[in-house]
C-alpha cells in the first residue's frame, strides 16, 4: 500500500456515503460535513418536506456544497404507505394495486409519473420500485410494497416502473437483492433469516432483478438479510460471497450496489457501528445509506480509521468512487443548474395526474 493510495482513499471516502439530513434547512455545520467531506448524496425523508418549494430550496442549497459532480438526492418515494414527499405531491398507489391491473403499460406511465415530480423539485434517485416477490404472507414489511406473489408479474412492473424512471433522467434503484419477500423479521429491527436455496432463488427471487439490470438498472440495493445457504456468517449487504460471488460474479452486474440503511438493528446490533461500514465495502457495497448526519459522521470517522490502520484497502475505496463517478457522468452528467422554483408548481399534483392514479 502506498501513502498515494492512502491519501487518494482518504480524500474521496466521503463519496462513498449518502447521508440523512435533519431538517427543512440546511444549517452550516451540516454544509460543512457535506462540502469538506466530500460527501457523494443525501437522503430525504417527510421531516425534510414541508413544500415542493422548500424541498427544492433545500436539494439546491445541498448541491451548492458538492466537490465537483452532482451530488446523488435520493429519496424513497415507492408509493403507498412509503412516500416521503406528501401534498400536494401525487399520492402514489401501492405496488399491489398497480399490479391489480396487469397493465405494465400503467406501470411505465406510474413510474414517469413519480420520476417526473421528484425531478421537479431536484431528486436524481428514488428508492423504487421494489422487486422482492411476496411469497410469505406474514411478510412484516414488504406486503403491498410488492408487485405480486409471482415472478412473471413482479418482473413486468418492476422492469416497467424502472424504465419509466429513467425516460425522466431519475435513476431507479431496485431492492432489496436477493429478495426480501420470504422473510418473517423486519429487518429494522432484528436481522432475518431465510433458509431459501441458491437455486431456488435463482428460479424465483432474483429474476426480477436480472431482468431489471437489462433494462439498464443503474442501482440495486442489498437485503440485510442472513441466508446460511448463501453465507453463514453474514447477511447479503456484508456478504462478499453474496455481492462478488453471485451479484458481480455469476450475474455480472456492473452498476452500482448501494446498501440498505446502514443504521438499521439487523446490522448495528449484529456487527456494530464501527465494523459494519468496513465490511460492508470490502464485501462489495459501492454506497452506503445512513438515515442520519450523526451515524453518517461516525461511520466516516470509523472507515477513515480503517484506512490508517490499514483494515481496509484503499484500492477498495477508489474503485467504489470511480464507479459512483462513472455512474453520475453517465446519467447526470457534470453540471448541475438549481431547480427554477417557479416552475415547480405547475409540474406537481396536477390534474392530469391526480386523473391518472384515480382510475388506478
Amino acid at each position: 500500500m502506498t501513502s498515494l493510495a492512502l491519501n487518494e482513499a482518504k480524500d474521496v471516502l466521503g463519496e462513498l456515503l449518502i447521508a440523512g439530513i435533519s431538517g427543512l434547512e440546511l444549517d452550516y455545520s451540516t454544509e460543512t460535513f457535506l462540502n469538506q467531506s466530500r460527501i457523494g448524496g443525501v437522503i430525504l425523508f417527510s421531516p425534510n418536506y414541508q413544500s415542493p418549494g422548500q424541498v427544492a430550496e433545500l436539494i439546491n442549497h445541498v448541491q451548492s456544497c458538492r466537490v465537483g459532480l452532482p451530488m446523488w438526492i435520493s429519496v424513497d418515494h415507492e408509493g403507498g404507505k412509503v412516500q416521503r414527499f406528501k401534498k400536494p405531491f401525487t399520492k402514489i398507489p401501492e405496488a399491489a394495486a398497480i399490479a391489480a391491473t396487469g397493465s405494465p403499460k400503467i406501470a411505465f406511465e406510474i413510474g414517469e409519473l413519480i420520476a417526473k415530480e421528484l425531478k421537479a423539485v431536484g431528486v436524481n434517485v428514488n428508492y423504487a420500485p421494489v422487486a422482492d416477490i411476496n411469497t410469505n404472507p406474514k411478510n412484516p414489511v414488504i406486503g403491498a410494497r410488492s408487485y405480486g406473489d409471482n415472478e412473471d408479474l413482479v418482473s413486468k412492473m418492476v422492469t416497467a416502473v424502472l424504465r419509466g424512471h429513467l425516460t425522466q433522467g431519475v435513476l431507479g434503484c431496485v431492492k432489496h437483492f436477493p429478495g426480501h419477500g420470504d422473510t418473517s423479521t423486519d429487518s429494522h429491527f432484528a436481522l432475518p433469516k431465510v433458509t431459501t436455496p441458491l437455486e431456488t432463488l435463482l428460479e424465483r427471487e432474483i429474476r426480477p432483478f436480472v431482468k431489471a439490470f437489462k433494462s439498464r438498472c443503474p442501482m440495486v440495493m442489498t437485503a440485510h438479510i442472513l441466508n446460511p445457504a448463501l453465507d453463514p456468517d453474514f447477511p447479503a449487504t456484508l456478504s462478499a460471497k453474496t455481492i462478488k460471488g453471485i451479484l458481480r460474479g455469476e450475474l455480472r452486474y456492473t452498476k452500482l450496489i448501494l446498501s440498505d440503511d446502514m443504521e438499521m438493528k439487523a446490522i448495528v446490533d449484529n456487527f456494530g457501528a464501527d465494523e459494519a461500514p468496513r465490511l460492508a465495502l470490502q464485501a462489495g457495497c459501492d454506497l452506503l445509506i445512513y438515515r442520519s448526519e450523526a451515524a453518517a459522521r461516525h461511520a466516516y470517522a470509523a472507515l477513515t480509521r480503517a484506512l490508517e490502520d490499514g483494515k481496509l484497502a484503499p484500492e477498495i475505496v477508489l474503485e467504489a468512487a470511480a464507479r459512483s463517478r462513472e455512474v453520475k457522468k453517465e446519467y447526470l452528467g457534470t453540471e448541475c443548474p438549481p431547480v427554477v422554483i417557479s416552475d415547480i408548481e405547475k409540474k406537481i399534483g396536477t390534474p392530469e395526474n391526480l386523473a391518472f392514479v384515480s382510475k388506478i
